[in-house]
């Protein structure tokens, strides 16, 4: 094996991808801005406990493993920027009111989540904490709709669960751990007849409710048949009532919305409403996101929660991107101070101007135009 070839699922980003993925990153990242979500950046390396606290305890498998050289102790490279927002939030700002976070930065995972995906995706989300009401979930799931639409990706899907059903159901039934999380595995693999066999054990009411479960799926017709056919528990009728209410204010703003009770992503950490949108071309949720009220907890300060995220450079293969722009040319003149305000004035406004170095005159091909003297007047013309 040469020494230039990068591992499986590792790559490089070139000039016309990377241009066409730093453009989304500005433009979601200047969304999050105006709408109050202030910018964080954690560090890439924490220690192992602080990484898998809350939301962090699924990504253990997908986290990469280090030894501090200074402490001894276990560090890991972040699998998942959520729970490093929370410690900010609980630990370091520490305020009492609402606060919006967001984040942009690289997430390394040990194997890939999808055949076609990077080892590194480019996460970008944004979490707000100190709200537990309905609006807040709102707010941040019309939030990640708008940055999906200026990225220009179209039809899209959204999908959304509630992980207060499955939870209500077991409670309930008074059901121990043990059996939650096998009741749980068997509804994520959606293996009916395994699901049919042990919910024989159950008493009447929960068995046919559990077995309902993933025939719940589908267009809001599905909430009348939850509201007819579930136990009229107060947080199933709530559950239900949030996933209507969100049905009405978000179908104005997205293609399709459906509705799945089975799904239970996330569901160790997961408190309420879950959601996840899909787009042509892709067979994997584009942007997840989710309640999960008890994510920081592990840092001292339990704290209502609500967040999404996605992965930049998933997104960027959904999305044609454009040719990379073509610069000006511009000729090497030392001290020449009418060419330098000529050259500052065309880059301020965005323009590309590259300046020709000695011995490569004409050299650039990634120019369309030059400036020329004319008239004791710099100018653009065509190339």
């Amino acid at each position: 094996m040469r020494n230039w070839l990068l591992p499986e699922y590792v790559e490089d980003i070139l000039p016309v991808e990377a241009l066409h993925i730093e453009v989304m990153r500005r433009q979601i990242i200047d969304l999050l801005f105006v709408h109050g979500y202030q910018h964080v950046m954690p560090p890439l390396l924490e220690y192992v406990e602080s990484l898998l606290s809350g939301s962090g305890s699924d990504m253990d498998l997908h986290m990469f493993k280090v030894i501090d050289q200074l402490s001894g102790r276990m560090m890991g490279l972040r699998a998942d920027m959520t729970p490093q927002v929370a410690r900010i939030d609980a630990h370091l700002l520490n305020s009492e009111g609402i606060t919006r976070l967001c984040y942009a930065n690289s997430v390394l995972h040990t194997v890939p989540s999808g055949i076609t995906q990077t080892r590194e995706p480019l996460q970008i989300g944004a979490e707000l904490y100190g709200h537990s009401g309905l609006e807040s979930d709102l707010e941040v799931q019309q939030l990640m709709l708008r940055c999906l639409s200026i990225s220009n990706v179209s039809k899209i899907h959204l999908d959304l669960g509630h992980v207060a059903v499955f939870r209500s159901l077991i409670k309930g039934a008074n059901i121990s751990l043990e059996f939650e999380t096998e009741l749980f595995s068997i509804l994520q693999a959606k293996d009916i007849s395994t699901l049919k066999e042990q919910c024989s054990k159950l008493e009447k009411n929960t068995r046919e409710a559990l077995m309902l479960l993933p025939e719940l799926y589908g267009d809001k017709r599905i909430l009348a048949d939850a509201y007819r056919r579930l136990p009229d528990y107060p947080e199933i009728r709530m559950a239900l009532n949030e996933l209507s209410t969100a049905e009405e204010e978000l179908k104005a703003i997205v293609d399709e919305i459906s509705f799945d009770l089975a799904d239970l992503r996330g569901y160790h950490y997961h408190t309420g409403m879950v959601f996840a949108a899909y787009a042509s071309g892709c067979s994997n949720a584009i942007a997840l996101g989710g309640r999960y009220d008890e994510i920081g907890k592990a840092f001292g300060r339990a704290r209502s929660a609500t967040g999404f995220s996605m992965d930049l450079r998933e997104i960027s293969r959904l999305v044609k991107p454009g040719i990379y722009p073509k610069g000006i040319r511009a000729p090497f003149q030392k001290r020449n101070k009418e060419l330098e305000a000529k050259i500052e004035q065309l880059r301020k406004v965005g323009q590309i101007v590259v300046i020709e170095l000695p011995g490569q005159k004409n050299e650039s091909s990634d120019c369309d135009k030059q400036l020329v003297l004319h008239d004791g007047q710099w100018i653009v013309e065509e190339i």
